[in-house]
């Protein structure tokens, strides 16, 4: 009896501290995994959440009001020193077509056109006449181009084919395809006419292709004093085109500008500081600091965020969905990041531009105009913690893919009916005569604007394309606007339901909301800002109570 009670003292003790190591890692596994669910739980709490959770100040939400405010106002400012410089080129557009275009009137294509030889020598020789008396007839204030203290020279090209010999009575022709193009100097300011300057010429009617009149005006865009902005100086490169590559009798006559912002060579402003002019730069300064910070919070965000979705694939052995995945991965931090850095390129060229280094306005409003987007409709993510606002964002994300994959099959429908429309309809109807507006007559077709004249302005020149139309037509507004439209508002409203019913049920519906739910600890009972401790510490709760156990 005695051996049987020792022996069963030695198995006793021998047993203990195993069954106490077991007891110990439960409990450390057990802590880890209430102390993962309250991460992730803390992870997908609001700001204010957050706050009371573990003290943390809303950085991010503070960060972005003032950057909503301030980016805003920059793209107002911007907004109107763009439009100044958009309005002095169309006006400027428009002055030239008044003063080199003979009888030009406002909105009368017609009238662009000449039909006789006479006229079109007639027409050149109103250009040069023109241009040779600028001075005395412009009311702006625009200058010839010089090098060095002589002006510059008016460019008279013609292009034609090289050969050919046409006989439309005889039904024949001859002709070398190869274009030849031959270029004159003219000075208007001595010889205000063709003829004068060039008796040998001559246009070859039969074989010309184009009559290309080149010269290049100077200009200074002085309203932008009075914004605090330094004028630019403009060079206007002015093309007219003498079109005849169609050879129907009609040569269609054109005036297009190039403009080439530069920074003017010598200037004086008085009653403008130069702190005021260069306060802008300071101001876009502090916007990409601003921008920069914003950037350096969401990537941390973001950066957070695959690190705790890796804890939780390890944690449930890689059997995680996509979609689980995914939801550590703020789409919201993205559309900041990407706002961010379109701000900061687009605030930087801003400088450049207000500097006089870059004449970029158009890249620089794109730029702007899409980080400032990208802000405002970053504030959705704020509202979408409010319960009747987070529906309407629950129900655009679900219904998503559902809708992009309904767009790509509509999408093959509506190319097919872009395709056809632009063979069949486009020698008869203006809408239906490049692709590019065949698909905005369609879509506005599909909104339900313009119909009536859609149909209406359709020529009745041939009678078989006619009815065809009336087909084309009528089937493509039954198809879209009572089936298509239809069915897509179908995929919203049972999307808006199906979100609707599952919040009212409160039951989880992802293995990712299910883990989370069985952590209960609200964000004031304190037990996060333990988690936060003991990450610090670098000791989970399992090893703590071990190593105190043994201290004591």
């Amino acid at each position: 009896m005695e051996e049987s009670s020792d022996l069963y003292d030695v198995l006793e003790a021998n047993g203990s501290p195993s069954r106490d190591d077991h007891n110990h890692q439960c409990l450390e596994e057990l802590d880890n995994v209430e102390r993962l669910r309250r991460k992730i739980k803390f992870y997908f709490m609001n700001p204010c959440e957050k706050y009371h959770a573990r003290g943390r100040k809303p950085w991010k939400l503070l960060v972005q009001i003032i950057k909503i405010a301030i980016i805003t106002f920059q793209l107002v400012s911007f907004g109107l020193s763009n439009q100044l410089v958009v309005r002095f080129k169309e006006e400027n557009l428009m002055t030239f077509k008044h003063l080199f275009l003979k009888d030009y009137v406002n909105g009368g294509t017609d009238m662009n056109a000449v039909y006789r030889q006479a006229d079109v020598y007639d027409h050149i020789d109103y250009v040069l006449e023109q241009y040779g008396h600028l001075h005395n007839i412009t009311v702006g204030n625009h200058e010839y181009e010089k090098n060095g203290t002589f002006y510059n020279p008016v460019t008279v090209c013609q292009e034609f084919y090289r050969n050919g010999t046409i006989y439309p009575g005889n039904e024949t022709f001859e002709i070398d395809v190869q274009v030849q193009t031959d270029c004159f100097n003219v000075y208007p300011m001595y010889h205000p006419s063709l003829r004068e300057a060039l008796p040998n010429f001559q246009l070859h009617f039969k074989r010309m292709l184009t009559v290309k009149i080149t010269f290049v005006l100077k200009a200074i865009n002085l309203q932008t004093v009075r914004h605090r902005e330094m004028p630019d100086c403009y060079d206007f490169t002015v093309v007219i085109t003498f079109d005849n590559r169609a050879h129907s009798g009609r040569i269609m006559v054109d005036l297009e500008s190039d403009v080439d912002i530069n920074e003017c060579r010598d200037w004086k402003v008085t009653g403008a500081s130069a702190r005021n002019i260069y306060l802008s730069v300071l101001f876009d300064c502090f916007i990409i600091i601003t921008c920069i910070s914003s950037f350096a919070l969401c990537t941390r965000s973001v950066v957070n965020g695959i690190r705790l979705q890796f804890e939780y694939t390890l944690y449930s052995r890689n059997q995680v969905p996509w979609s689980d995945k995914l939801e550590f991965l703020n789409g919201w931090y993205i559309l900041i990041i990407v706002s961010d850095t379109l701000t900061i390129s687009g605030s930087v060229l801003k400088m450049e531009i207000q500097t006089k280094v870059l004449t970029s306005y158009d890249v620089c409003s794109i730029l702007l105009g899409t980080g400032t987007m990208f802000v405002w409709i970053g504030v959705i993510r704020y509202m979408g913690y409010f319960r009747k606002y987070n529906i309407l964002i629950l129900t655009l994300r679900a219904a998503f893919p559902n809708v992009i994959r309904f767009i790509c099959c509509a999408g093959i429908i509506y190319l097919s009916y872009c395709f056809c429309g632009w063979v069949v309809l486009g020698p008869y109807h203006e809408k239906f005569r490049t692709l590019n507006t065949v698909s905005e007559c369609l879509f506005s077709l599909i909104n339900g604007d313009d119909m009536y004249p859609t149909f209406k302005d359709m020529k009745q020149k041939s009678s078989l394309v006619w009815i065809f139309s009336r087909v084309y037509l009528y089937s493509f507004v039954s198809l879209f606007i009572y089936m298509v439209l239809s069915l897509f508002i179908t995929i919203i409203t049972d999307t808006y339901d199906t979100i609707k019913q599952q919040q009212q049920s409160g039951t989880p519906t992802s293995e990712l909301q299910k883990f989370m739910s069985g952590c209960t600890d609200p964000p004031k009972s304190g037990m996060y800002r333990l988690d936060e401790n003991k990450g610090l510490l670098n000791c989970c709760p399992g090893r703590c109570r071990k190593r105190l156990t043994s201290e004591a």
